[in-house]
């Protein structure tokens, strides 16, 4: 079970820029702090740096410039790695691997020996209701399935950050709530929870906290309430509209009445 939360940085970033080779600026000097045990939502358009951020704080991206810091530890570290769990956006499960074999070989990944690896793997399987599945290579299950298995992935090896990745991207609406409920859950037992979602009321409905993303910064940063009063706002998609889509919403208009 993951600890108790402490009220300190579960997640720090400071000045992270990403310049990739063809110019491309994705992070523009990106800080961010998620506390110990918070439920904290990102929002953005596409393009606006959360896969490159997710990809930086994962280790996957290698930044052209800042620093990252898990729990204290620093990013590009083993222990760091071992503390963050992933469900990503895109299904990236191995065609020839079952179910049961997918989340064992990412135990042993993660330094579980088989024994304890495999005892996880069931729980998870049981878990996410996954059991008539546990046999089935990955490519014949359903897209849900599919979604259930990455999140059981995620959560193998009891990581103290989880970041999900639009988790309920083309589930049907059954499918989203059993996914709230169990993450829900994992909150409450104390995880902290990174989530991007292009559902604004997915994020209002779950996140303790938001910040709002463009530009390869964050432009904004509140409770939904919080964001609502400072920008004058009934709706989260109001505030949504006003800070990181209105450019793009004005540039559209602009060109159509051309």
């Amino acid at each position: 079970m993951p600890s108790p939360r402490t009220g300190s940085a579960a997640l720090e970033i400071r000045g992270l820029t990403k310049r990739y080779s063809d110019g491309t600026l994705a992070l523009d000097g990106l800080g961010l702090e998620v506390p110990d045990g918070s439920f904290f939502g990102l929002l953005g358009p596409n393009g606006a740096g959360k896969t490159t951020l997710i990809g930086a704080v994962c280790n996957l991206v290698r930044m052209t410039e800042g620093e990252i810091s898990v729990f204290g530890e620093p990013g590009s570290g083993m222990r760091a790695r071992r503390m963050i769990g992933i469900a990503e956006q895109e299904p990236n499960l191995d065609k020839f691997l079952t179910v049961f074999e997918t989340l064992l070989y990412h135990g042993g990944y993660y330094g579980m020996d088989r024994q304890e690896a495999s005892s996880r793997a069931e729980q998870m399987i049981e878990a996410f209701d996954l059991t008539a599945k546990r046999d089935v290579e990955a490519p014949k299950l359903s897209g849900g399935m599919r979604r259930r298995l990455l999140l059981a992935r995620a959560l193998l090896h009891r990581p103290r950050l989880v970041i999900l990745d639009e988790p309920t991207a083309g589930v049907d609406l059954e499918l989203r709530h059993e996914l709230w409920s169990y993450i829900r859950k994992l909150h409450a037992q104390g995880t902290t929870i990174l989530l991007t979602t292009h559902y604004l009321e997915e994020a209002e409905a779950l996140c303790d906290e938001i910040a709002l993303i463009s530009g390869g910064r964050i432009v904004a940063r509140d409770t939904a309430e919080g964001l609502k009063r400072s920008h004058g706002a009934a709706t989260l998609e109001e505030v949504y509209l006003k800070t990181v889509a209105g450019g793009r919403i004005r540039l559209a208009q602009e060109v159509e009445v051309e």
